[in-house]
């Protein structure tokens, strides 16, 4: 590799990465695991250039339907595992250690961590963003609001209250588990998100650790005001927090603390950014208007609105998405994120290639429509009841028709977000930058495009050649913290990301109509649930993971085209 062995680097964590994931046979209790991937990026400060790279599984657990939890354990173990690999490996390019100049951290935002200060110990599995088990809780939460308004604090927090955020995983914590409820009794326990945890404990941990996060992962638990960029009283108060166990807020790029051991002891910690927030870095999203989105486990798309908040009226949410230095100003930015797993899913049930071509091969859904409401439906409808639906299927449909209403899914969920953001802002969304791993999928770009950006004509999405942009968000975040200054991020020196263009192919009046029949579909799915009870001697379908969903959902129509 072409790098020279006196380049400054900077080392990116990206935790978890969700860049695959893989089946596991359920464990000796019997919940279901799979795995995402946890990785660290090492990156040439004056190029931008990703120099090398080391990733490692971390196990999911489902030990109940709805239930997503990770050990935290196991995320500390994978991190150092992750940094001492990487290490060897630049070792090998011939590239010195001690180049590496700072290390910044990104994570799933709401992902919800609870430990110990004084063993060190977590007292409970991490509860990560998409687990559904506090939906009581927040219906709950809500019944005590005037009028029942689950959008009771957007005005401070820019969020409603969901499942989503990490202040009602907390409270469910506090109310369900016993080690958890007397640490903070004792006034030993301490809360954060993924990159609270990290950071302490790469600090030191119960020997000095510092507990702090940054203002884009404080923005997503609902106990932050995004005007005050502080803890907010009143919030904490309604959600019965106690304000001593949250961790100090930070800005985004700044040194927090130093690593204690392993190959980089010494070196600062000095980036965090919640993973949405350190891909729109990372894409150089950095002036108002500009916009990003990234397709992983999820659909995000964020929008940079700079230095004033703006509050979504069509169901969107309002960030913090980074301040990069202690005395720079805080941007905000609007987002969305809707469920796109299932493609993954999908993905791993065929094989990628195949089901690119089996969705090319048709060339349309065949008048088939998928919503994939599989834990309700997120912005712009933040409607839990809903729930997923295949429709319009005739005897003549077959999985490549799903194939391709599949990866439609995906576009016309976007399409709904730019829409609103468009009406939010006032101005129409002209360009934006993608990445994630689906982005090499080059019919799903261009379908993105159709339905997408037809009313824009001359729009383009751009897509970087160098995928890794959520760790290079955290590296630049990293780099440029003043007392490491080896990365400028002024708009006259910030290095731009190499992209790949792609220009539309339209016809209007069809994406249109398409577009509006998938309209129709997701009002079909909506309050599918209920709190009814099931018929006598009618045994419940448990579908422990998305992917399980899949997988019946393509048993059944491939029973149906067969029989």
């Amino acid at each position: 590799m072409g790098c020279r062995s006196d380049a400054h680097g900077s080392l990116g964590f990206s935790f978890p990465l969700p860049v695959s994931s893989e089946f596991c046979a359920p464990d000796a209790s019997g919940a279901v695991k799979s795995a995402t991937f946890l990785s660290t990026q090492v990156f040439n400060a004056n190029t931008a250039e990703l120099i090398c790279h080391h990733q490692v599984p971390v196990n999911q657990r489902f030990p109940k339907e709805g239930w997503v939890e990770e050990d935290p354990r196991e995320i500390l173990e994978s991190v150092h595992e992750c940094v001492e690999r990487t290490c060897e490996k630049l070792q090998q390019l011939n590239v010195d250690v001690s180049n590496i100049k700072a290390v910044g951290v990104t994570n799933q935002r709401e992902t919800t961590v609870v430990w110990d200060k004084e063993t060190g110990e977590p007292l409970y599995n991490a509860i990560v963003w998409l687990d559904l088990r506090t939906q009581s809780t927040v219906e709950r939460l809500i019944s005590k609001t005037p009028g029942r308004n689950k959008n009771h604090f957007k005005n401070q927090t820019g969020l409603p209250i969901s499942t989503y955020f990490s202040a009602v995983k907390l409270r469910w914590m506090l109310d369900n588990v016993d080690e958890v409820r007397r640490a903070v009794l004792a006034g030993r326990a301490l809360f954060g998100t993924v990159d609270s945890w990290i950071i302490w404990c790469l600090t030191g941990g119960k020997d000095g650790g510092v507990h702090c996060t940054d203002v884009s992962n404080a923005s997503r638990t609902m106990l932050f005001n995004i005007h005050t960029m502080e803890w907010d009283s009143e919030l904490c108060r309604y959600f019965d927090v106690p304000m001593e166990i949250l961790p100090d807020i930070r800005s985004s790029s700044e040194i927090y603390g130093y690593m204690k051991c392993g190959s980089l002891a010494g070196v600062p910690i000095s980036g965090c950014l919640g993973d949405q927030s350190a891909a729109l870095v990372g894409q150089t999203c950095l002036q108002e208007g500009q916009a990003k989105n990234t397709y992983g486990t999820g659909c995000f798309l964020l929008r940079n609105t700079g230095t004033k908040p703006v509050m979504s009226d069509h169901g969107l949410l309002t960030t913090v998405a980074y301040k990069l230095g202690k005395d720079a100003p805080a941007c905000y930015a609007l987002e969305v994120c809707v469920c796109i797993s299932y493609v993954d899913d999908l993905f791993h049930l065929f094989a990628p290639r195949r089901v690119r071509c089996l969705a090319a091969a048709a060339g349309t859904s065949y008048g088939c429509y998928f919503v994939p409401a599989f834990s309700g439906l997120y912005a712009p409808y933040w409607e839990p009841s809903a729930r997923g639906i295949i429709c319009g299927l005739t005897q003549f449909t077959n999985k490549s028709h799903l194939a391709f209403a599949a990866l439609e899914a995906v576009c016309f969920q976007t399409r709904e977000i730019v829409d609103a953001m468009n009406q939010d802002s006032g101005v129409p969304l002209m360009q934006m930058q993608v990445d994630g791993g689906m982005t090499s999928n080059r019919l799903l770009m261009q379908l993105q495009l159709t339905f997408t950006f037809d009313l824009m004509h001359s729009s383009i999405h751009m897509r970087p050649l160098m995928s890794e942009t959520t760790s290079l968000g955290a590296a630049m975040a990293a780099g440029a913290a003043k007392g490491v200054d080896v990365w400028n991020l002024s708009p006259d020196h910030v290095v731009p990301v190499t992209s790949e263009k792609f220009q539309p192919q339209i016809n209007p009046e069809e994406s249109e109509f398409r577009y509006a029949r998938w309209k129709k579909a997701v009002q079909r799915a909506m309050n599918w649930e209920t709190s009814e009870p099931s018929s006598p001697g009618t045994a419940p379908l448990y579908l422990r993971s998305r992917s399980q969903v899949v997988l019946h959902l393509l048993t059944c129509l491939t029973a149906l085209v067969l029989f």
